[in-house]
């Protein structure tokens, strides 16, 4: 399948539009229904619905494959472009929100270093990675004790654990379980939860670690801001899972351990094969910090 026939179905499903999708590709919109009907013809199916636009159940599976076929060859490009290209000063590093402490980014940056920071949703700090946007990632998640983050396949990116920490439920100072030494997360599979995929444990981990279906969401939080998950916690719409640190101790919520299954949150740090003198030592600093 051409690449670039890829590219167009994917652009057109993400964005239910032909004119949207010609646009951010550069081409006519003509090109792209032609791009599509290639597509079709080639595979012998229909990919998307016309009014409206969406993808087909055929164009649902494909789209599983396309995603992330077109990461890895932008992975390899960008990996190429690292080899043949002239190192800069600069130092790109992307963040999931809880991976990253003020110290450990401190510590990496240098004066006279052009140093950009950018927090990213955890499954897009290894593809930024990948695809060049990003020298070094930090990223989060939880894991078991010592178990590497399950992370997306999205090329010979090296990794190096950076930390773990012991996880704890996150409640208002008033609930009825803030008193506890610790707490089984199957005893909380019913409870009110905070569905923060980038800034807490993802229910759905909560859900692989303990073996259930349940763990359903009050609230959905799609967003980064950590500060904000923290008041909505407090305000009672629902628990969440992060790590037991002091900063996170901040009077308006409590927080009780986890202590089954044994889990920890694990922050590790990403970085391409081929690096520039200034972000090796960027990746040291990090990892020393």
């Amino acid at each position: 399948m051409d690449p670039h026939l890829l590219r167009t179905f994917v652009a057109v499903s993400r964005l239910c539009s032909f004119s949207e999708a010609a646009a951010e590709l550069g081409y006519t919109q003509s090109a792209v229904s032609q791009h599509i009907a290639a597509l079709e013809q080639d595979l012998g199916a229909a990919l998307l619905t016309r009014r409206p636009v969406g993808p087909t159940p055929v164009g649902e599976r494909l789209l599983e494959h396309a995603v992330p076929l077109l990461l890895r060859l932008d992975a390899a490009r960008s990996d190429i472009e690292r080899l043949v290209t002239a190192p800069s000063g600069e130092v790109a590093l992307a963040v999931s929100p809880l991976a990253a402490s003020l110290e450990r980014l401190s510590a990496a940056w240098r004066p006279g270093r052009a140093f950009t920071v950018s927090v990213r949703p955890r499954l897009e700090v290894s593809a930024a990675v990948a695809t060049g946007q990003a020298d070094l990632g930090l990223v989060d998640g939880l894991a078991a004790p010592d178990d590497p983050l399950n992370l997306p396949d999205v090329g010979p990116l090296p990794t190096i654990a950076i930390t773990q920490e012991p996880v704890a439920v996150l409640m208002p100072p008033g609930h009825p379980l803030a008193g506890r030494p610790g707490l089984r997360l199957a005893d909380l599979a019913e409870a009110r939860w905070i569905d923060a995929t980038d800034t807490a444990v993802p229910l759905e981990a909560l859900r692989a670690a303990v073996g259930s279906e349940s763990f359903r969401p009050a609230l959905r939080y799609p967003c980064t801001d950590v500060l904000c998950l923290l008041r909505l916690v407090a305000g009672g719409h629902g628990l969440a899972v992060l790590p037991h640190r002091a900063e996170l101790s901040n009077g308006w919520t409590t927080a009780v351990p986890v202590t089954e299954p044994p889990l920890v949150h694990r922050t590790e740090l990403l970085h391409a094969a081929t690096l520039s003198p200034a972000a090796r030592a960027a990746a040291e600093a990090l990892t020393d910090g």
